[in-house]
């Protein structure tokens, strides 16, 4: 019995993100078909394929990310984020969601994140952690300056994470990329080397 719930819960663990991921994937199809024969149909009629809906959303996600990239999108930006940053519960939602996606999304030269091992002196622990912050000084009053950076240590499972203001040299650059080693913390690094590089 013992090793049946072993079997079921490895099985799990595998097809439940498995399972999402297509799931995912298939509301957006699904999403896309639904618009693009709404849109797209009457002007092709039997030209029409089905499919073409995925192709017009990878279209219309990389024409957005275009746009967005260019500086004259950025007035555009705020009016459209107007409603989402000025309604009481869906600002702070959307603040964090838009904070998080910032985090990942490609900076320029001299801004790349970096997974660092934070190790207090005199202390035998090494905290995994990612630096947001390469310095302090435009801080608010109150924080400690000098060459400090801000390192965000995530919990396992995703449950949260904290950010701790430490000097420089209490860091040591870990040469992994961002999203591996958050990966890794999801889990709590308990994942081998190996499956953590496939």
């Amino acid at each position: 019995m013992k090793h049946l719930t072993q079997y079921f819960l490895r099985g799990l663990l595998f097809a439940l993100p498995v399972g999402l991921t297509i799931y995912l994937l298939y509301l957006f199809l699904a999403w896309m078909e639904k618009l693009s024969a709404q849109m797209v149909r009457p002007l092709l009629g039997e030209a029409y394929v089905p499919g073409l809906g995925l192709l017009l959303g990878v279209i219309g996600i990389v024409l957005l990310g275009f746009l967005v990239s260019q500086p004259f999108a950025a007035r555009l930006l705020s009016l459209v984020e107007l409603p989402f940053t000025n309604l009481p519960v869906v600002k702070n939602i959307y603040a964090s969601l838009k904070d998080f996606a910032d985090f990942f999304s490609p900076k320029k030269p001299g801004a790349r994140q970096t997974v660092v091992a934070l190790k207090p002196p005199g202390q035998a622990v090494e905290l995994v952690g990612l630096v947001t912050r390469q310095q302090v000084d435009d801080l608010p009053e109150g924080f400690a300056r000098g060459d400090r950076v801000a390192v965000y240590l995530p919990m396992g499972y995703m449950i949260g994470g904290y950010t701790v203001f430490v000097p420089r040299d209490w860091i040591r650059t870990i040469d992994m990329p961002v999203e591996e080693a958050m990966r890794a913390s999801l889990f709590a690094w308990m994942g081998n080397a190996e499956d953590d590089r496939r």
